[in-house]
């Protein structure tokens, strides 16, 4: 049997993010899984707003679209999960993001659900993304870290003292059963610390490359009807061309 060919992409321009990611990813499957990553070409440096959502969603979409042949599956490496309903749409393979992938496997460990993030003004789009999947009633809260950081990719050692407090305050204060280490800044926390917090701890790289090898391994049939079945043809311009054979059908104009 061939090795399982994962997609992995990072919606945002942090190369040195997309080394956390890759690092943790590779602790969660076999040896035999073959992993491509792959790093927006243009963007910000981490995603807390719709506006840099929106933004990420298209460099995302961008980045499959060009490189998704010959693999299995795809993983959308961003909390909220920017562009995954329209990859789910465009793309013949299995697509999934770190925040479906953790609430739903938190939901399976737990009855309520803390989020630990990483700064304040990024907690309204995570609210809005668990709101989309239906387990808002089940959210005990979303606790951030509240001071400015240097280097997006060394957060998780530069405020490992403060991420513990807030996992215990989500704990303790909010009723949190279950915690999520949310954004690939934290990816490989949940590893680190979860010996030290005393409610299951899921971090979404590894909730979203199991189930992306899971789901890949059922080998499901693209829809050809519903809403997510291919768009329709139509002229399109700007495109990249593998985009536009995506979402226009064709090659643009």
């Amino acid at each position: 049997m061939p090795a399982m060919r994962l997609l992995i992409v990072n919606p945002n321009i942090s190369s040195s993010v997309t080394d956390l990611i890759e690092a943790e990813a590779r602790l969660s499957v076999s040896s035999e899984t073959e992993i491509t990553m792959r790093t927006a070409a243009f963007g910000v440096a981490y995603i807390e707003t719709r506006a840099e959502a929106v933004v990420g969603a298209y460099a995302t979409l961008a980045e499959l679209a060009e490189h998704h042949p010959g693999h299995d599956a795809a993983v959308i490496a961003a909390f909220g999960d920017p562009g995954l309903e329209a990859a789910r749409e465009i793309l013949p393979i299995p697509v999934v993001g770190l925040t479906e992938s953790a609430l739903m496997t938190a939901a399976m460990l737990g009855g309520r659900i803390g989020i630990i993030a990483i700064s304040r003004r990024i907690g309204a789009w995570y609210r809005e993304t668990v709101d989309r999947y239906g387990l808002l009633p089940r959210l005990s809260g979303i606790r951030f870290l509240d001071e400015p950081f240097n280097d997006i990719s060394s957060v998780q050692q530069d405020r490992a003292q403060q991420l513990l407090a807030l996992s215990e305050a989500a704990i303790v204060e909010d009723g949190a059963d279950v915690l999520i280490m949310a954004g690939a800044p934290l990816a490989g926390l949940a590893r680190q610390v979860g010996n030290r917090i005393p409610v299951p701890v899921v971090d979404g790289v590894s909730c979203a490359v199991r189930q992306a090898a899971l789901l890949a391994g059922l080998a499901p049939v693209k829809a050809r009807a519903g809403s997510y079945a291919l768009p329709p043809r139509k002229a399109c311009r700007g495109l990249p061309t593998a985009m536009a054979a995506l979402v226009g059908g064709e090659g643009g104009v």
